[in-house]
């Protein structure tokens, strides 16, 4: 096995980005998981967008298949959770394992984690033993791939770590968002694009997807680079039976081809309701 180097971020003016969520808990039903909206809205906030996410349970085998195809991707990725010490946090080792690396203990997380640990003591008025066997148990939070990079942890000071363009944070809400946040904003502001994606869709009754297919196609063909998405309900509290008919990309070029749509429509004689904008 052989250290992998502490590549540069990428200078891409875009890029896919990748979301990872590991946990039994989140398949069983037992939580919901929080971190999807919540990520989305962060870089919802700085003009950019999720292009994918995934969904893993505590599988070692499962969790390195999807781990490695992150790796090996351009993408850059957040994955969330299995990052701990107890015996169903895999993430860690897997990392390791799709990477081809050793693991070690990274001297910064050590550091911090022992800071952690006497604050702990200090807090419940207990003397810190560093040698004391829970203790040094803990430090296998602080053992990552090798050469990886820390991630600040605000809340508690256990780091979490970067491989290349894969970013490993906490399952905990209150610790992976800040933790997501200080990542996008430390390294990949580059990628930053302000007013750089809106929507804009009507309210649609009455009509048939595959009636509206052929004005779908020939406004993506007209207008590249921008999208057609229709979203149809049979229940909706408000409008009953519709579809939320729109286009997506960059406001620039959005409104002719929005223009186009609606032209379209009308040309079908379809009955339009609210506009909406997003």
């Amino acid at each position: 096995m052989t250290q992998i180097p502490a590549p540069a971020e990428s200078s891409a003016e875009s890029r896919d980005i990748g979301l990872v969520i590991v946990g039994d808990e989140i398949l069983s039903g037992k939580r919901a998981d929080k971190h999807m909206p919540k990520v989305i809205e962060l870089l919802a906030a700085r003009g950019l967008q999720l292009a994918w996410a995934e969904y893993v349970g505590d599988d070692p085998e499962r969790i390195t298949a999807v781990l490695r195809r992150a790796f090996a991707s351009a993408d850059l990725v957040f994955s969330c959770g299995g990052i701990g010490a107890t015996p169903d946090d895999h993430t860690r080792q897997c990392a390791a394992k799709a990477l081809d690396v050793e693991l070690e203990l990274h001297p910064q997380a050590e550091a911090l984690i022992r800071e952690r640990m006497q604050d702990t003591a200090r807090e419940q008025g207990i003397t810190y033993e560093p040698d004391r066997p829970d203790n040094i148990h803990r430090l296998n939070m602080g053992v990552f791939p090798k050469g990886a990079r820390i991630i600040p942890n605000p809340y508690n000071k256990i780091p979490g770590f970067s491989v290349r363009h894969v970013h490993f944070v906490p399952g905990f809400p209150v610790m992976a968002w800040p933790m997501i946040e200080w990542v996008l904003d430390s390294h990949y502001r580059q990628l930053f694009r302000d007013k750089a994606y809106a929507e804009k869709s009507v309210i649609v009754f009455g009509a048939m997807e595959a009636t509206l297919t052929p004005l779908m196609e020939q406004i993506e063909r007209d207008h590249p680079g921008v999208k057609v998405f229709s979203l149809p309900s049979v229940d909706h509290p408000e409008y009953g039976r519709h579809i939320d008919l729109g286009v997506k990309g960059d406001p620039a070029r959005i409104e002719p081809a929005y223009a186009q749509l609606l032209a379209g429509l009308k040309g079908f004689g379809a009955r339009l309701g609210p506009e909406l904008v997003r």
